[in-house]
């Protein structure tokens, strides 16, 4: 399935260049002839930053019908996909089902064999559904963002006896609100978080605030600072969640207003401007949920965390997985400790590592329960 959002994969890029050049072979195995007559063969990964066909990373084709290619690359964990030269003839498995990204660990010259089971285009389109449940709604199609002169859509999750209980609520602002609730807007699959929520009915409710990302602009808008992809706007990004969303959520709905009951979480790049919100604003979001975190391309934000003072009562919790890349593990296990020596308490920053766990959404959202139980633990 199409990586349209690819920022997230380009997370692993920055680590290879640090280990020597290991010599590693694709070649075709098991080959599934496609229905077109296009036979051009292409690897798309976090080394090439998942372009469908980019001619250096083209597989060529010998005398016995098979594909191989030859390349250098540094030890390391890689993700990767084959195609055909768009994310509409990617590979698929035997009925036309989307598969995972294929995993590569490099510590040695290897022989990388590629079976391919089915092409994408060589099966009818599936038809997307809305799986959002009705406790789920759009506040705004077109919300206005004056720091960043652009609009965006926000959803928001309501408790189902919101109408009825009178009670305040908490709030979590999430990013990247396309892929929270519903698998129709997903580009690569849904967290599920009104599923999960709707299993808390009655016990630990909330409401969560679902803000869109901006799609060509996701890199900078959810980056503080300037790198190789553009002028970062995050910094214009966590004002809009501050002073302007969040004002407007606490005058139109029951929410309880305080640091304490303010949360603000995120994946990957979204992981990482949750993080320079909860370091700017510690007394607006007294708690934050920083999943699989793309710290590689803000390394400033190291120097910005130490610098910073907290509350005395911020809250952390970081989550990934241990086959994401690998600098993640180390990159957010650096992070926990420079929280722990401000907060004190290693309850208030967890650090939490998945085994085989990769970079995606379905890892996310197995990872959201534990996050939200935490959340409501005194």
């Amino acid at each position: 399935m199409k990586k349209n959002i690819f920022c997230a994969f380009l997370l692993f890029s920055q680590s290879f260049l640090l280990f020597g050049q290991q010599k590693i072979t694709f070649k075709t195995g098991v080959f599934i002839a496609p229905k077109a007559t296009e036979r051009h063969l292409f690897l798309a990964g976090d080394f090439n930053g998942w372009n469908p066909a980019d001619k250096a990373w083209e597989l060529a084709k010998d005398s016995t019908g098979a594909y191989h290619l030859f390349k250098e690359l540094s030890k390391g964990i890689y993700h990767f996909k084959v195609t055909r030269g768009s994310w509409q003839t990617v590979e698929c498995d035997k009925i036309g089902k989307p598969v995972d990204n294929r995993m590569l660990s490099i510590n040695s010259d290897t022989t990388v064999t590629l079976n391919i089971n089915g092409w994408q285009d060589n099966f009818a389109a599936e038809e997307k559904v809305h799986t959002a449940s009705r406790q789920v709604h759009i506040l705004n199609d077109k919300f206005d963002i004056p720091q960043l002169n652009r609009q965006r859509r926000i959803w928001i999750y309501l408790p189902a006896d919101y109408l009825s209980s009178g009670k305040k609520i908490p709030v979590v602002y999430m990013n990247d609100g396309q892929n929270l609730f519903d698998s129709y807007t997903s580009g690569y699959g849904e967290w599920g978080i009104d599923e999960i929520l709707d299993k808390f009915y009655g016990k630990k409710e909330c409401i969560v605030v679902g803000i869109d990302h901006g799609g060509d602009f996701r890199i900078t808008e959810y980056d503080p600072y300037d790198s190789k992809y553009g002028k970062g706007r995050g910094n214009d990004y966590v004002d809009f969640i501050v002073n302007t969303l969040k004002p407007y959520v606490d005058q139109h709905y029951r929410t309880r207003k305080d640091a304490a009951h303010t949360t603000i979480a995120g994946s990957s790049m979204g992981g990482l401007i949750s993080m320079y919100a909860a370091l700017k604003y510690p007394r607006i979001f007294g708690n934050a949920g920083i999943f699989s975190p793309a710290f590689w391309i803000a390394p400033r934000i190291y120097e910005y965390a130490g610098q910073q003072t907290l509350s005395k009562n911020s809250r952390f919790y970081f989550v990934c997985g241990d086959a994401e890349s690998d600098s993640m593990v180390a990159d957010m296990q650096k992070m926990g400790a420079l929280i722990r020596n401000k907060v004190k308490d290693k309850q208030r920053s967890p650090v939490v590592i998945i085994p085989g766990a990769g970079h995606n959404e379905k890892q996310w959202s197995g990872d959201f329960p534990g996050f939200y139980e935490w959340l409501f633990r005194k």
